[in-house]
């Protein structure tokens, strides 16, 4: 590519100035009036000081005005940061600190918070928000005066956002993409579900999330399509509700949301929504949910495996089954044998420069424009099978198991009757490995749930089975809303510890 690039201004190169870019409620935007408004809000920030790689974190629901602040900030040659705001300030302030941003973006709401917090750290960021409260810089007055300018020029490889990795196995990592990322965003939902400006995009995560913002928001803008967005938090009600309002062509969602749609009994509605396509990405999809989307709907959604370190999907399925790699991955496998489960070296436009300030996970992930996630994956002739990340297979008396193997029998075999399971390896008191569940009944079916995970488990062979069930009301998980899978073991452990002991799956299971 050449010099003189900027990744916000890519956004718009194929947009029809009178088409509808992004609904939100009541409101909406064309192409036209987006690209003159993002222009002018990259003038208002400089007006506010920003330079060229300086890094401006944005807490704020989604919606116009944060897709003006994010991609004005692009504009401008700055380099946003999403963050959900959500997250309480206490876990906000080291995110904040750690990322050095000059400036931090928040909603009115937000602002007398993240001003105190700002000013009691040193070096602490200058607070914009679009209100007039003390101490911070009025972001209406400076977009009012603002005129639009054009894209700051930028090379290839300059940092054009940060993105957080999920922290589902630790403290999140801050991941630095380049110039070069929104380009590509189109390629799966152009190429492989046939997406036209005709469509009409909408993801239940949030964009603050990688696969919300890649796969829906850069690659219905690069389409010129319509991207439905939606301030609220989604459940399973909300995202029928948003659905029958706004009527999608093409839904992003994830494993656990198609779960508590369908035991809501809401997929039905969306249905009869003219939904075209449904993806499901952040975790894996289990077969037997795949299987009964398609049962409700008459369509099965798409399953598709990515990073924040490659903000694309990089692999998919069409059946939840075996994957493939998506347009523009190139895969290799350093270790040639077809029998053990390994690590993947993928190819992408959209791979990430790397990690800010994490020289050890630097060299352990990235290799010569390659990203090595952690996950891993059998090689089979029709596809690859994911099988979790190293932590999630272990030896149970002398034979490997993958713990996403046996979620997914668990979750088959108990139906409706459950609401969601997950299964993580542990240590016995003699230090021998074995797996704990953490299950989570629906209610009033506790009584089949617990019969029907019994006779499951019994179904297992002796190694496969959990030694230990933990029935629980939650389970813990990351601001994006996925499964936090690092704390599950200290849950077991202080489960056994504290003498809450959780009901033995099997009397015989391996010790």
């Amino acid at each position: 590519m050449q010099s003189g690039m900027n990744a916000a201004a890519a956004l718009f190169e194929r947009g029809d100035a009178q088409r509808i870019a992004i609904v939100c409620g009541e409101r909406q935007i064309t192409y036209g009036e987006l690209a003159d408004r993002v222009a002018r809000a990259a003038q208002a920030w400089q007006a506010a000081g920003l330079a060229p790689d300086d890094r401006a974190m944005v807490l704020a629901p989604d919606g116009i005005e944060w897709t003006e602040a994010y991609l004005g900030a692009i504009w401008a040659g700055g380099v946003p940061i999403g963050a959900n705001p959500r997250v309480p300030l206490p876990e906000l302030a080291p995110i904040l600190a750690e990322s050095q941003a000059r400036y931090a973006w928040v909603a009115p709401a937000l602002a007398s918070g993240v001003q105190a917090m700002a000013g009691a750290m040193q070096g602490g960021p200058a607070v914009v928000t679009p209100a007039s409260v003390p101490g911070t810089i009025d972001w209406n007055a400076l977009l009012a005066a603002a005129r639009a300018i054009a894209p700051v020029p930028r090379r290839p490889h300059d940092a054009a956002l940060w993105i957080s990795t999920s922290g589902t196995t630790g403290r999140p990592k801050a991941v630095i993409h380049m110039q070069t990322v929104t380009a590509p965003c189109d390629a799966f939902a152009r190429e492989l579900l046939g997406a036209s400006a005709d469509d009409r995009l909408y993801a239940t995560s949030k964009l603050t999330f990688a696969y919300a913002l890649a796969n829906s928001f850069f690659a219905g803008l690069r389409l010129g399509a319509t991207v439905i967005l939606d301030e609220e938090w989604p459940n399973a009600e909300r995202v029928a509700a948003m659905a029958e309002r706004h009527r999608p062509t093409l839904l992003f969602s994830v494993p656990t949301l198609y779960r508590g749609m369908l035991q809501a009994g809401v997929a039905e509605r969306l249905a009869r929504c003219g939904v075209r396509h449904y993806v499901s990405a952040g975790e894996a999809l289990p077969p037997v949910l795949c299987d009964g989307w398609r049962e409700r709907t008459g369509r099965a959604p798409w399953s598709g495996y990515g990073t924040s370190e490659t903000l694309c999907l990089m692999l998919y399925s069409e059946d939840g089954r075996r994957l493939r790699p998506t347009p523009l991955t190139q895969m290799r496998f350093p270790d040639a044998s077809t029998g053990l489960p390994q690590r993947i070296l993928v190819e992408h436009p959209a791979v990430a420069a790397g990690y800010w300030q994490r020289p050890d996970d630097q060299r352990d992930a990235f290799h010569d424009g390659a990203f090595r996630p952690g996950d891993l994956f059998l090689r089979h002739d029709d596809g690859l099978e994911f099988v979790g990340r190293n932590d999630d297979l272990l030896k149970v008396a002398g034979q490997w198991v993958s713990t996403q193997w046996v979620e997914q029998h668990l979750q088959g075999a108990c139906g409706d009757a459950l609401q969601t399971l997950a299964a993580v390896g542990v240590t016995t008191a003699e230090g021998l490995g074995g797996i704990a569940a953490f299950v989570i009944a629906v209610p009033g079916l506790e009584a089949q749930a617990h019969q029907r995970l019994q006779a499951a488990i019994a179904d297992l062979p002796g190694h496969k089975r959990p030694r230990w069930v933990h029935w629980v009301e939650s389970l813990p998980q990351t601001a994006t809303g996925k499964l936090q899978r690092s704390r599950l073991v200290e849950l077991h452990r202080r489960a056994v510890e504290d003498g809450n002991s959780p009901r033995r799956a099997h009397a015989g299971a391996p010790g």
